[in-house]
């Protein structure tokens, strides 16, 4: 699973050089551009007014400064995110110029390299009964030029906005989106459409995000993980949005669905509205946050492809945790044996397996994992380092469902 950062708060234009070389010191290698940041707020929207014009030769030429930077200092743009018109953007004319944008945005995509593009659907003027109409003659125009570049249009869920209040939008259905993607790959002879999950406009639309990645599946190549108040657009880091009744986001529900369909896309991390309100004297401490919270997003979605990655398995700690692992995972991927730092415990069981002390771990054989089932992550790892264990892995009952104890 590829983890990457959304450009829109980290990048400063203005100081592209230093913007850059702050990210690269932070750890962060990967990025998505969104080609948003190259227009003004709002520009996409005056197009055509007063005189106004969106010029996309000169996103070209920025695009490719930006590109030179990015090289000098190691950030890798693994995808990127075409510009996109306001939920509640009042013009129902520029259809025609989402389609010169989205062509150009897939030549520089391809040019370059890069595999995957995010392009926002058609909505503005377009009825609910025409919105599959409309929408296959765009994308199919799309994915021609994509094929010929060998780039993967990513086609994201959106809200609608009715009079001030977000409800779900064109392709926020998950049943739908599938039938318009295979529909489309099929057309075009290969692989060309995917999906990219949304999360706030799921929250924003009161989906379960964990159901709708189980039906979108295969097709389902990135996760735009954002946070909001569930009421409000906005692009926040994960766990930022909390209120009265707790987490905004249903993030175990996520983090559930991705790992039944053993997801192995990217996950995109925005929190520009985050960065935002810090002062750009603070933003810089924020950066380790952010990455410590996609890091952590990887870990749990992928603790299960993990635990299955070894053809045998050893439990370190023989409490609630190592109970929870025994119901959820023991029948499946069953361990030889638990391990405790407790000395009163040797000899003793735990969900029918034989408690023995860490010494025993120097003659495992080496294609065996010790999994951590304990808390204590970085102190057991480190002890078991020490003892040179080399395959550690960590297991977390965090977003689990209750189970009962094992006897």
């Amino acid at each position: 699973m590829q983890v990457c950062y959304s450009s829109k708060g980290l990048l400063d234009l203005s100081r592209l050089e230093k913007s850059i070389n702050n990210m690269v010191n932070a750890g962060f290698g990967e990025m998505m551009l969104d080609l948003s940041i190259f227009y003004a707020k709002g520009h996409l929207e005056t197009h055509g007014e007063n005189g106004s014009s969106l010029d996309i030769k000169e996103m070209r030429g920025r695009y490719e400064k930006l590109m030179h930077y990015c090289s000098k200092g190691t950030i890798q743009i693994e995808i990127m995110r075409a510009p996109h018109l306001k939920w509640d953007t009042k013009r129902s004319d520029l259809n025609a110029l989402m389609l010169q944008i989205g062509q150009e945005c897939i030549m520089n995509c391809g040019n370059s390299g890069r595999r995957n593009i995010i392009i926002q659907p058609l909505f503005a003027g377009v009825s609910k009964v025409d919105e599959w109409k409309e929408n296959h003659r765009y994308y199919y125009e799309l994915g021609r030029i994509a094929a010929e570049k060998n780039v993967c249009i990513l086609i994201e869920n959106q809200c609608n906005n009715i009079n001030g209040h977000l409800v779900r939008g064109v392709c926020a259905d998950a049943v739908t989106a599938s039938e318009w993607i295979d529909e489309l790959n099929n057309e075009l002879g290969k692989e060309i459409f995917g999906y990219c999950l949304d999360t706030a406009v799921c929250n924003l639309c009161g989906q379960n995000m964990g159901e709708m990645a189980a039906t979108l599946g295969h097709r389902l190549k990135a996760v735009l993980i954002r946070e909001c108040d569930g009421i409000h657009e906005a692009s926040r880091l994960p766990f930022t949005g909390r209120n009265e009744g707790g987490m905004s986001t249903d993030w175990p529900s996520l983090i559930r669905g991705l790992r039944r369909i053993a997801f192995d896309g990217m996950l995109i991390i925005a929190a520009g509205d985050t960065l935002g309100g810090f002062s750009h004297l603070l933003r810089q401490q924020m950066y380790p946050v952010i990455k410590s919270t996609a890091e952590y997003f990887r870990w749990q979605i992928e603790m299960e492809k993990n635990i299955k990655g070894y053809p045998v398995r050893v439990l370190f700690g023989a409490g609630n945790m190592c109970r929870n692992y025994m119901k959820f995972y023991g029948k499946e991927y069953p361990p030889l044996f638990v391990c405790d730092n407790d000395s009163k415990l040797w000899g003793r069981e735990i969900c029918g397996l034989e408690i023995k002390a860490p010494e025993v771990l120097k003659e495992l054989p080496p294609e065996c994992a010790v999994i951590i089932c304990n808390t204590f992550y970085s102190e057991i790892a480190g002890q078991l380092k020490s003892m040179g264990i080399e395959n550690i892995e960590t297991y977390s009952d965090e977003y689990l469902p209750e189970c009962s104890v094992c006897k």
